[in-house]
């Protein structure tokens, strides 16, 4: 005989995303709210009864619980003080509608705001990107740009077209920095734009913001479909390290091979069957206007037994090259290049754990918005969850771990219920004592109100 429960209706005031109250607190140092109410939108902007800044900080509340869509806004209506006060929303909530139709006439116009209210956002905050740990005598902070594409079949947005995984939709490009994997800067690009145009001026750009949040040197990471050499070129002006995939443009892999038979010292036979050639030579990047020739690290497989013990009939020649202009040694470049891979799990968080895949609008440049407002929520939901591992009080866990999943802090921190009441004209938040992470949660939130 199964036991049911009775369900009923009470007038508590309980509320589910009490983690809101983190948004607040960390962009409350930064004057976002402030700033974006300033800026008007176009020249003959009316005056708006709800300001730009807290319609910004709404769809923010928004994107922090996974919740990417203008109708969403319809869950704070049942509390709409609580939400005010956690988001720090100087007026009201708009609607669905308002707030469609603000982000509408907004569009991409906010960009540079955004951007520098991400950086104030760090600095307020005292949140470092982490460095590499390599050698003690420099300091390395990963800077990865990578392109993802994300899927919008069977609609049609403006800027929505075949990707190169031949499926349609958008291919951003990323800039994330630090071992945390901040993001620095995001540019919504059609779907068939190819990698490589417009990056040297997202490149500048972003470099231009990394160095506002770190004083040391950056190690810039690309793969192959940004192998040019007016990115090196940039690169090595700037001052700073880097590896980037080499396209080899027509190559052949059995030239690649012949030559380092010929030359190569460093090589190894992990397996039957499997051969490595691992080295290093100078060479002048393609339509280069450097004198230099730069450091070109060589990793060559030939494989005539595949894993499974098949003795292939004509052997498997796999080449990856790249260029760098590190000092390290010729393993360390090529595995620092495979950390770069690390990219595609902060891509798959941003696209499934806070579902910004299928952006909400048909309009490009309302979708560029949503895009750049992820910069922030993404990165207030990665400093939440790195505060949360240094919470004396964070629960156990079987392996030790060095960032948490973006899920994981949705789930647990900014979803954590609680009971609300309104005490000497200030809300008092009561967390549940059967829920695990309240001291966790306590802890976090005194780190950002009072830092």
């Amino acid at each position: 005989m199964s036991n049911n429960f009775v369900i009923k209706f009470s007038n508590e005031r309980l509320l589910t995303p009490s983690g809101l109250s983190f948004v607040g607190a960390i962009l409350g140092k930064s004057k976002f709210v402030k700033k974006m109410n300033h800026v008007k939108v176009g020249k003959d902007s009316p005056e708006y009864q709800i300001k730009n800044g807290d319609v910004l900080l709404t769809f923010i509340g928004l994107l922090v619980q996974g919740k990417p869509c203008f109708e969403a806004v319809n869950e704070m209506k049942d509390d709409p003080q609580f939400y005010r006060y956690a988001l720090g929303i100087t007026r009201d909530i708009p609607s669905a509608e308002t707030l469609r139709q603000r982000m509408d006439a907004i569009g991409g116009s906010f960009s540079d705001q955004i951007l520098a209210a991400n950086v104030d956002m760090f600095r307020n905050n005292h949140i470092l990107p982490t460095a590499m740990e390599h050698d003690e005598e420099h300091v390395y902070v990963p800077l990865d740009l990578d392109v993802t594409p994300m899927d919008n079949s069977n609609s049609h947005k403006e800027g929505v077209s075949c990707t190169y995984k031949n499926y349609y939709g958008y291919a951003p490009m990323m800039a994330y920095i630090g071992m945390e994997g901040f993001l620095v800067n995001a540019e919504l690009r059609e779907g068939s734009q190819h990698s490589q145009k417009g990056t040297p001026e997202f490149l500048r750009e972003t470099m231009k913001l990394a160095h506002q949040m770190t004083d040391n040197r950056l190690l810039v990471r690309m793969d192959s479909g940004n192998d040019a050499a007016e990115n090196l070129e940039l690169l090595m002006k700037d001052g700073s390290w880097f590896v980037i995939k080499h396209n080899r443009r027509g190559e052949r892999s059995e030239d690649w091979l012949e030559k380092v038979k010929e030359c190569c010292q460093n090589i190894k036979c992990p397996r039957d069957g499997k051969t490595v050639y691992i080295g290093s030579d100078w060479k002048m990047p393609t339509r280069s206007s450097a004198d230099n020739k730069v450091r070109l690290v060589y990793e060559v497989i030939e494989r005539t037994i595949d894993k499974y013990g098949q003795i292939l009939l004509v052997p498997q020649i796999e080449v990856n090259t790249f260029w760098t202009n590190l000092d390290w040694k010729d393993e360390e470049v090529i595995a620092c290049y495979h950390a770069h891979g690390e990219c595609e799990q902060y891509h798959s968080e941003i696209k499934t754990d806070m579902d910004v895949e299928r952006l909400p609008s048909g309009k490009f440049e309302t979708n560029e918005l949503v895009l750049e407002l992820t910069i922030l929520a993404y990165n207030i939901l990665r400093m939440i969850g790195q505060e949360s591992l240094r919470s004396k009080h964070r629960p156990k866990v079987k392996h030790p771990i060095r960032r948490r999943r973006l899920r994981t802090v949705i789930s647990n921190l900014i979803m954590i219920a609680s009971h609300i009441t309104g005490h000497a004209r200030k809300l008092v938040m009561a967390l549940g004592r059967c829920n695990i992470w309240r001291h966790t949660f306590m802890d976090v939130y005194q780190r950002f109100a009072t830092a």
